[in-house]
């Protein structure tokens, strides 16, 4: 492959490929694979967005006989194939975020997996609900998670409409609280809790 125009078209195509993944893990939760892996993925990809214009290439030239766009050129499948690598990444990350596409795929028993990057992530995302963080130091807190990290061993927890819950020892000594014997946060808009000071987490019903 001595021709530079060869050698260009080919780390293009290449590009849309490294542009979708980019998109997907960018825009998702799941964690960066390695060199390699991108590598692959960039590959697969990109020869996805090669399959995939070449039928976008016969609607257009069909659509072209009754309402004339454009010239089928070089120009034209350059932007074709660009719009289809940032529609796969869109689309990728999409179903990334929901388990629709895996929620088939099991009904149909094909696997039986979830889209989700880990259990961890899966529990927070599947339903919106109050939580309880159980702390090392033995101290409980309610609150909603508006924020939770994708891992379970680095990042945060934002709750809002927080309160802190009596320990069984404060029970027994009568701790303050109100009349369900909460330590509601009065005038906090919410509370950072480090997710290495959790111990384990309560998803309250809806």
């Amino acid at each position: 492959m001595d021709d530079p125009k060869e050698v260009a078209a080919l780390l293009f195509e290449l590009f849309l490929g490294f542009v979708a993944a980019w998109i997907l893990y960018g825009l998702s939760s799941y964690p960066k694979p390695s060199q390699f892996e991108r590598l692959a993925q960039a590959l697969v990809l990109s020869f996805i967005v090669r399959v995939l214009v070449i039928p976008e290439q016969s609607i257009l030239n069909w659509i072209g006989k009754y309402h004339a766009i454009a010239v089928w050129d070089g120009d034209s499948q350059l932007l074709a194939a660009t719009i289809t690598g940032v529609a796969i990444g869109l689309f990728g990350s999409y179903f990334a975020q929901n388990d629709r596409l895996y929620s088939l795929a099991r009904k149909l028993r094909l696997t039986t997996r979830n889209a989700y990057p880990s259990e961890w992530f899966g529990a927070f995302n599947r339903t919106p609900r109050f939580v309880v963080l159980h702390l090392k130091d033995t101290r409980r807190i309610l609150g909603w998670p508006l924020q939770w990290p994708s891992d379970s061993t680095i990042g945060h927890f934002e709750l809002v409409k927080s309160s802190w819950l009596p320990t069984a020892a404060a029970k027994g000594q009568g701790a303050e609280g109100n009349e369900h014997g909460t330590a509601v946060s009065t005038g906090i808009n919410g509370i950072l809790v480090p997710v290495g000071e959790v111990v384990f987490v309560e998803f309250l019903e809806s």
